[in-house]
């Protein structure tokens, strides 16, 4: 599975990255290719996999005692309708998502995932804002208007899977 879920990053970030170059290189010569501004962001590391749990005592124990892995506390995030736990890796984390009330995102994949299961990637960018717009022109949807503030406090945007080669992709604000 680690080998699957690398692979489908790699894919994903080569593809977010080179949209433009790409578009570039099949234009014809004799068109304006010059006038085409150069991207205004750039992807950066992989901040975290985040996984749904239906027992986040449970998962927390499994990563905390059986792994040995250094492990948050439980925050509640009302506006996100989770709670979450972060897993230090040391070259990246793991996020711990469990729903927080009925209306909870995280409570609609768990009916669908009983026994909880990947539910999105993130990614860190140098400038939300414009990636918002040049992914918007590119028609990749995104979940939401406005960024919302994620779980460490920088502004957050998701993008529609179905864009994303079925991954929800989650953009942080480095």
């Amino acid at each position: 599975m680690a080998a699957s879920l690398g692979r489908a990053v790699a894919g994903l970030l080569t593809r977010l990255q080179t949209s433009a170059t790409t578009a570039q290189t099949l234009l014809p010569s004799s068109s304006c290719s010059q006038n085409i501004p150069s991207c205004l962001w750039k992807l950066g590391r992989l901040n975290h996999v985040a996984i749904a749990v239906p027992d986040l005592e449970k998962a927390l124990c499994l990563y905390k005692d059986v792994l040995g892995a250094q492990v948050s506390e439980a925050v509640a995030l009302p506006e996100h309708g989770v709670y979450t736990v972060f897993v230090e890796l040391g070259n990246t984390k793991l996020e711990l998502l469990h729903p927080l009330g009925e209306e909870s995102p995280i409570a609609s994949f768990l009916q669908k995932n009983k026994t909880g299961g990947m539910h999105h990637i993130c990614i860190e960018v140098d400038n939300i804002k414009a990636a918002m717009t040049e992914l918007k022109k590119k028609k990749i949807r995104i979940l939401s208007e406005e960024p919302k503030i994620g779980a460490h406090g920088k502004p957050v945007i998701f993008l529609h899977p179905k864009d994303c080669h079925g991954v929800l992709v989650e953009l942080e604000q480095a």
